[in-house]
């Protein structure tokens, strides 16, 4: 299957802040329940993250993510996530998180 790049523009792709890391017992695999705050436009939204085997909760604050912001809010068990935060497997399957490798202004959309 191909896409297009109307395709492509579909996806709302935004760089955030992560505000707060908190566990997340309930979660089938291990994950972080993340607060990120992707600037006045988008606001604050919520995350659940199964990156526990390479961040830290200390890591991850402070630290610039990508996230899908259009997908509409998923259950996963108890919590509501509100945003798709971007990662890819390494060589074991376990999570890395695509991020900007210099900062850049909360809420800037992908391109």
């Amino acid at each position: 299957m191909t896409a297009s790049f109307d395709d492509f523009l579909k996806l709302d792709i935004r760089t955030g802040t992560v505000l707060t890391v908190d566990d997340f017992p309930e979660a089938r695999k291990p994950a972080w329940k993340l607060t990120i705050d992707f600037g006045d436009e988008i606001g604050v939204k919520k995350s659940s993250a199964q990156i526990t085997a390479h961040y830290t909760k200390q890591d991850l604050i402070g630290k610039q993510v990508l996230a899908v912001v259009n997908f509409p809010p998923r259950q996963i068990g108890p919590f509501m996530s509100e945003v798709l935060t971007l990662g890819l497997p390494d060589a074991d399957g376990e999570v890395v998180l695509l991020s900007p490798d210099q900062p850049v202004p909360n809420g800037g959309r992908m391109h």
